[in-house]
């Protein structure tokens, strides 16, 4: 069984939110795909540094499970790239995981 972790921007690069109507629809997608999905909706910080520079984002989770890790990884590099396209942003950051359910 795989678990994976979206971290989503709450904000534009620009400092603008992002639109609720793409997370409603991102909430739709990863429910079609994977029939279930936990939303972390509290704002979480995250920090990266780049070139010396270091970046704040807020940011919510999407948490998805799925016992298909081929399918599952084919659908959310697929939606990375339009997440990166609709949201303005130069990366989205995925983690996938092992897990056991009982």
């Amino acid at each position: 069984m795989k678990e994976y972790d979206l971290f989503i921007p709450l904000y534009h690069n620009d400092g603008s939110e992002i639109e609720p109507a793409k997370l409603l629809r991102l909430e739709d997608q990863l429910l079609g795909e994977f029939n279930g999905l936990t939303v972390f909706p509290q704002p979480n910080r995250g920090y990266w540094r780049m070139g010396g520079v270091t970046y704040r984002d807020e940011i919510i989770i999407y948490r998805v499970v799925t016992p298909n890790r081929r399918a599952a990884r084919r659908f959310l590099r697929q939606l990375k790239e339009e997440l990166k396209r609709d949201l303005k942003q130069e990366e989205i950051l995925i983690i996938e995981r092992d897990v056991e359910t009982l």
